[in-house]
């Protein structure tokens, strides 16, 4: 696995569940995963330039070690897509639950729809069918 390959994640429906908000199922191994094996990026609302909204909004439900580990998580800034923080020269993935249709033409329009990995948190053991997929590129 390169190491340089940018990974985007959003934090609502993919690392906390969108109701009843609680870490998702095996979030402390997908966090360890994805914070050895890929230069992770937020792609949320939670962070508009500045990674300590991310951590503030994940700290009620994760341990101090966990928490260490997300602030390496660089910030983006984008304005009304998360695709405009998208740097579509680099080798990316992006982990979203529910990315708007104009986001998903921005992927399209530029190649990069086989970028985005859907997360579905109401599926049994979801994040660790993210973490074999990632394993795979």
């Amino acid at each position: 696995m390169k190491t340089q390959t940018r990974l985007y994640i959003d934090i609502d429906g993919v690392l906390l569940t969108a109701r009843d908000t609680r870490p998702a199922d095996n979030v402390t191994e997908f966090i360890d995963f994805i914070t050895e094996n890929f230069d992770c990026y937020w792609l949320t609302t939670h962070c508009k330039g500045d990674n300590r909204t991310a951590i503030r909004r994940l700290q009620p439900y994760m341990t101090k070690e966990t928490l260490a580990k997300l602030s390496s998580i660089k910030a983006t800034s984008w304005d009304t897509l998360k695709t405009e923080a998208v740097d579509f020269s680099s080798d990316f993935y992006w982990l979203d639950d529910c990315p708007l249709q104009c986001e998903i033409r921005v992927l399209k329009d530029n190649n990069c729809f086989d970028r985005l990995i859907m997360v579905d948190l109401k599926a049994e053991n979801e994040l660790l069918r993210v973490i074999d997929l990632l394993g795979k590129v």
